[in-house]
């Protein structure tokens, strides 16, 4: 059995852990992310590395990190969350850990493990999309990860939806991201509720009166418990998805579309009406193969299990 360490680097923690060929993960460790400082992100990378390898033999590292890698899967050109701005992070953890690295973005990341060992095993192609404070997602064609000529392939969160539309995190205007991310649940639900107070009266209930305390999981606890008004929310953000990914099926034809992230926790709640856009949306609707919409499954350790896949490869 060949074991391998997946590192899932993000802004707030940090986690490693050994998998294995049959993408289980046999130990696990996680710690806070020092992300305002290169050496002590590397640092940190190198001292749960050496001691997971106490009790395993391991042969490589993959590393997963939100942000632009290079198409040789070894620097890192661009991170939001982080202090990593061109840097070769592969050379700098290979001299620390004595070991071969393999970089990859998060999102590539999860899209390959989901593709290998989750909802996307059966399948020859998979687009992942995840949906969370913002919206990432990552391209499985014909067995393999795209990453485009430069290596930053897959910023699916943004395409453009809207032109002149809301600002996104990204400085440009009208991405999916601003329309259907968790961020835009919450702030969609709380213009909703502020606007009409008594068709929200649960969810501000338990936000104590407080348009503002309204939160994303307040919204998928709600519409779980059959409130009509948090539903409407879902369907909304789930509305805006099905569009996007119908612009991207015009050009990458997935078999497979994959809904994963903290906000599809809300199930069939939000895979149901992200589905029906995106088939009204469709180009050529009747006369093609439709996509199979599925559920994430490994959760937020898919992309620990990809990039430990990644780095076996």
């Amino acid at each position: 059995m060949s074991l391998t360490i997946g590192v899932d680097v993000g802004g707030t923690k940090i986690a490693a852990g050994v998998v294995s060929d049959s993408g289980e993960i046999l130990a696990e460790l996680r710690t806070e992310s020092p992300a305002d400082s290169v050496i002590e992100i590397e640092a940190t990378i190198a001292s749960l590395v050496a001691e997971l390898r106490l009790a395993h033999e391991v042969t490589a590292i993959g590393v997963g990190a939100a942000g632009f890698i290079d198409n040789s899967r070894s620097r890192v050109l661009f991170s939001p969350n982080l202090a990593w701005k061109d840097l070769d992070l592969r050379s700098d953890l290979e001299r620390l850990t004595g070991l071969p690295v393999v970089v990859e973005n998060d999102a590539n990341a999860a899209a390959w493990g989901e593709f290998t060992f989750g909802a996307g095993a059966d399948a020859e192609d998979l687009l992942l999309v995840t949906v969370g404070t913002g919206v990432g997602g990552g391209i499985v064609m014909d067995g393999e990860l795209v990453r485009g000529g430069f290596g930053v392939a897959a910023e699916i969160g943004h395409i453009r939806l809207v032109r002149g539309g809301i600002e996104c995190g990204c400085g440009l205007l009208g991405c999916l991201e601003s329309y259907g991310s968790g961020t835009a649940l919450v702030r969609q639900t709380q213009e909703a509720a502020a606007a009409d107070p008594s068709a929200a009266a649960a969810l501000l209930e338990g936000a104590g009166g407080d348009v503002e305390a309204i939160t994303g999981p307040m919204v998928t606890e709600a519409a779980q418990a059959g409130d009509p008004f948090a539903v409407a929310r879902l369907v909304e953000l789930g509305t805006w998805l099905g569009e996007g990914i119908a612009s991207l099926a015009s050009v990458l034809d997935p078999g497979v579309v994959t809904l994963g992230g903290g906000v599809s926790a809300a199930g069939d709640l939000l895979l149901v009406p992200t589905r029906a856009s995106f088939l009204a949306n469709l180009t050529g609707r009747g006369h093609r193969p439709e996509a199979d919409f599925r559920l994430a499954r490994l959760g937020n350790k898919a992309g620990m299990i990809g990039a430990a896949d990644l780095a076996r490869r």
